[in-house]
């Protein structure tokens, strides 16, 4: 799976709220995902995850990892580590080039994320996002909504 070639680390660094997925188990109850990432001064990437668990008002939980640029100077290729020495494969796979709007994914296409520096995003934007994820080989119909973008309801007349 191609990454994005010439991420600005930089200006890549601060919060994202994560929109849609296919979501690793800690996060299938998360209600507020946002990701934070953080610049090191030794070139790594300080991840911090942080959700409520559930409902808006249930408990705050907070997941920290480290990221490291594996592909320099490119920088579109991460090793994310939970644990160590395991490095788990993080692509950033779609960034716009106003740094707005990404896809982090992973080459087994088993996760994948759908992020936005805002907390909602136009239906159509999202619904280009998510076609992206599926032109990658996501499976569409595993590619849930968060809470922070809820479809639009529709009404019908009987």
């Amino acid at each position: 799976m191609q990454a994005v070639q010439n991420v600005d680390l930089e200006r890549f660094m601060g919060d994202w709220y994560v929109l849609a997925g296919i979501l690793t188990f800690p996060e299938r109850n998360a209600v507020n995902p946002l990701e934070n990432y953080q610049l090191n001064d030794n070139g790594t990437i300080a991840t911090t995850f942080t959700f409520n668990n559930k409902t808006s008002d249930g408990p705050k939980k907070t997941l920290t990892m480290t990221g490291f640029a594996k592909d320099l100077p490119d920088n579109g290729i991460w090793g994310m580590q939970w644990i160590w020495p395991i490095k788990a494969d993080y692509r950033i796979a779609y960034l716009d080039a106003d740094y707005q709007h990404t896809i982090v994914a992973r080459n087994k296409r088993d996760y994948v994320w759908i992020m936005s520096r805002t907390p909602k995003v136009a239906e159509s934007k999202l619904e280009e996002l998510i076609n992206f994820a599926a032109e990658l080989g996501y499976d569409r119909s595993k590619i849930k909504l968060t809470n922070w973008q809820q479809p639009t309801q529709t009404s019908t007349q009987g």
